[in-house]
């Protein structure tokens, strides 16, 4: 389980650019994007921000004026304002004036940020960005990718404890099957990115980042050009690097809690068979043994049909919620809707640096 091989970058001034964290979710985005902000130096914004997989989708092109007033109603009147610390007065103004898409609104938001916290980069970490890294690096063309993987059978087991992936009427609600499949559609959305990106990418796995975190900080800290302190981390400790940001909370105050390979208690062995017929390919790949016996096999008539119409749901549904016209049919998007879908503090953030100094 390797890091992405740095070549060439676009991205000159390394240390000012900002950075996005990205990955499928349940896959520990939120633990290394909260550890970046522990870091000291990055904006502290306890959100994800939801601009190009929700916010752009919802509200259309910013462009217009009535979507930039339209979404600053919405926005305003939720937790990813109130998470921000930010003066609502200053912040209509500005995207009033001088926002035209989702890259100006990111950067208005989070450059405010930085400015009321004293400090000159920020970062992002919204898991199903990763469908978006094209339009992402269009309109933030300096931005660092760093994308985080995790073992399929452990995101399915976390994604189907929270009901995440609607499952077909044959399906359980929360099916393993359609879960690992999610997984690796979306992965596969941001390797094949990755690989036409070339040095401002750049790919960590996350048991690596529990195992040795300190070794693989040094590498993040390379490719960010951004010094990363793990006793630092740990002792400011914002968000999920103090508390863990696990589905499987009954367990979190065991002596022995462990989210790495807790798909061995998730899975039947038929389960695990067919799961790992499925995506075991992509789960060698990404350097994960299987438990089934190693071998590629050519899936059978009813496991292909089995993903493809899996697949075809997902990129149907991403298409559906992209689509102009559908856009138009829906109902107004409120303050309470957003609450209500995207995760953020309901306050803003205390600045932990300055207390560490005092």
């Amino acid at each position: 389980m390797q890091l992405a091989k740095i070549v060439e970058s676009s991205v000159k001034n390394r240390k000012h650019a900002p950075v996005f964290v990205l990955g499928s979710p349940r896959s520990g985005t939120t633990l290394l994007y909260d550890m970046l902000l522990s870091a000291g130096g990055f904006a502290v914004y306890l959100a994800e921000s939801n601009v190009f997989n929700l916010l752009m989708p919802r509200f259309g092109d910013l462009s217009s004026r009535r979507n930039r007033e339209r979404l600053l109603n919405a926005w305003l009147e939720s937790k990813l304002f109130r998470s921000s610390g930010l003066d609502a007065d200053l912040v209509r103004q500005r995207i009033l004036q001088d926002c035209r898409n989702g890259g100006d609104f990111l950067r208005i938001v989070m450059g405010e940020i930085c400015t009321l916290q004293g400090v000159q980069r920020w970062a992002e970490n919204s898991p199903e960005g990763m469908l978006y890294l094209p339009l992402i690096k269009q309109l933030i063309p300096e931005a660092l990718v760093i994308h985080i993987i995790r073992d399929g059978r452990d995101v399915a087991s976390s994604l189907g404890r929270l009901r995440y992936v609607r499952a077909f009427p044959w399906e359980t609600r929360h099916s393993l099957i359609g879960c690992g499949l999610y997984w690796e559609w979306i992965v596969q959305h941001g390797r094949n990115f990755g690989r036409a990106t070339g040095a401002d990418y750049m790919e960590i796995h996350f048991e690596n980042l529990l195992a040795q975190p300190k070794e693989t900080l040094a590498q993040v800290s390379c490719f960010i050009d951004h010094p990363l302190d793990y006793e630092l981390i740990r002792s400011i400790a914002y968000g999920s690097v103090s508390k863990p940001n696990t589905s499987f909370r009954t367990e979190m105050h065991n002596v022995d809690f462990n989210p790495v390979g807790r798909w061995k208690k998730s899975f039947s062995q038929e389960q695990l068979f067919r799961f790992e017929q499925l995506v075991g390919n992509t789960l060698q790949d990404l350097g994960y043994d299987l438990a089934t016996g190693g071998v590629r096999k050519k899936l059978s008539l009813g496991l292909r049909a089995t993903r493809l119409l899996h697949r075809s749901f997902f990129e149907g549904k991403l298409a559906y919620k992209n689509s102009r016209i559908l856009r138009a049919l829906k109902p107004s998007m409120r303050g309470s809707d957003l609450d209500e879908i995207v995760l953020a503090d309901d306050h803003p953030p205390l600045n932990k640096h300055s207390s560490a100094r005092l």
